[in-house]
Formats: C-alpha cells, structure tokens, sequence
C-alpha cells in the first residue's frame, strides 16, 4: 500500500498537539514535526509518538511549511497545524483511497471549533482546504498567512468527506488577538506584494467582508457566536487595509 507522510509545524503547541498526533496513528506511515524552538512541552508529547521532530527557525508559515515538505520521506503528504485532528470520517476517507489515489490532491473541510462551540456556517464552515496532496506537484505560495498549497501543473483535485478538526480558540480574546496579529501580518505581506489601498479599501473590504460571512454565508445562523466571530472577522479586514494604506504612504513597517 503507497504511504503517506503526515508533516506539521509547532511552537508552543502543548494544548492541541497530542489530540493531532493521536487522530493520525494508523492512518500515515510517517510523522515529522518542524518545530520552532518551542518552550513548553509541545517536544515530551510528540515523543510519545513516533515522530520525527526537527528544529528550524521560524521565518514565515508559508516558508515553514515548505521546509518541512522537504522533510518527508514520501511524495504523498497531509499537512496539519498543531491545533488540528481528523475527525473519525477523515480519517475512514483517507484510508479508503490510500491504495487507490485518482487525484494529484484532495480537499479537506475543516471545522472550525470557537471557545468550545462547533461552529457551522459563515468563513468558518465548510472552510475547504488542500490539504493531502503529491508533495512534488506544488509548494505553500501566495503570502506568508492563511497560506495554501498551490498545485502547479493544473492537476485535478479531488474531495474527502469528513471534517479537518480545528480548535481556533479557547476564548473570544484569544480570537481578536489572533486576528489582530493576523491583521498586521497580512498588511505587511500585503505591501511587500505591491498591493495598493485607496481610502475607500478598509471600508468596503470591512462591509463585504461583513455581508458575506454574515448573510451570504449563514453567520447567522451560529446565533451570537456567529455575529462576534463575522464582525471581529470584517474588523481585521478593515484594520489591514488601514496599516497596509500607511505603509503605501510611508513606506516603512509599523
């Protein structure tokens, strides 16, 4: 039967890491871990799986990931965050077409978990990802966050059922400071790209944003949690579009 490396990139990851590690026993032939110099337990719990655990500084997720591709001993990779784990119908897919691969990569939709409510609509649901795919037919591209696998040869992508598990945050504050860090980042990458923001960009990327997870997408439908995860969504869009018009007119990273 062909084989499967699982590659994923930690810090400080003690939380979710041992729920990743354990939904990947029996379905991949490999683990390896790149980590960045964690300093809680996030290494004592990957040892108590057969992991390969490597070091690396930290230079982006993007360039991270695409380091710890080159790790892996087989072609045919799934990669994960830390904070991620296969739900028991993922992990059936992924077994049912291990010896019978027809596609160059499968996407995955990922569940998205918010302060311990699984959430079922907006940006958060079905969220679909490519993540299980010929390590050798693409690379992580475009900006260094929310950074996605990129096939390069224009191969057909197939799709699994069952859900990729995701813990986004344990509490609303955890969320808004991710998506303020997010914010910044995307806002630099952004600029460093060449994109440009007239005084009308925060505001119109803040009401669509807003709309389409919202309305469009049933954001609504999650009750409150719907309307703080969709807002504090739109509020991150509007905030990288006013740091990335300040670095447009400065020309430095603030």
């Amino acid at each position: 039967m062909p084989k499967i490396s699982a590659v994923i990139i930690t810090y400080n990851e003690e939380l979710f890491i041992e729920k990743c590690l354990a939904s990947i026993q029996g379905v991949v032939d490999e683990i390896v871990v790149v980590d960045s110099f964690s300093t809680d337990g996030t290494e004592e719990i990957c040892k108590k799986y057969n992991v390969r655990f490597i070091q690396h500084k930290f230079e982006g997720y993007k360039d991270q990931k695409n380091f710890a591709l080159k790790q892996a001993k087989y072609q045919k990779v799934l990669s994960l965050d830390a904070d991620e784990a296969l739900s028991d119908k993922l992990r059936e897919s992924i077994l049912s077409i291990k010896d019978k691969w027809q596609y160059g990569g499968y996407f995955i939709n990922r569940r998205n978990n918010y302060c311990g409510k699984w959430i079922n609509h907006s940006e958060w649901y079905p969220n679909k990802q490519l993540r299980l795919f010929y390590a050798n037919k693409g690379e992580f591209g475009k900006l260094n966050i929310h950074e996605k696998f990129i096939m390069s040869n224009g191969d057909k992508i197939g799709r699994l059922k069952g859900d990729l598990l995701h813990w986004a945050c344990l509490t609303p504050q955890e969320y808004i400071d991710k998506m303020t860090k997010y914010s910044v980042i995307g806002a630099k990458e952004y600029y460093k790209a060449g994109i440009k923001a007239n005084p009308f960009t925060p505001y119109l990327h803040f009401i669509w944003g807003f709309l389409r997870s919202y309305v469009f997408k049933g954001g609504f439908l999650d009750g409150r949690d719907g309307w703080i995860i969709c807002t504090v969504y739109a509020k991150a869009a509007l905030n990288k579009y006013k740091r990335l018009r300040q670095l447009n007119n400065n020309g430095v990273e603030h």
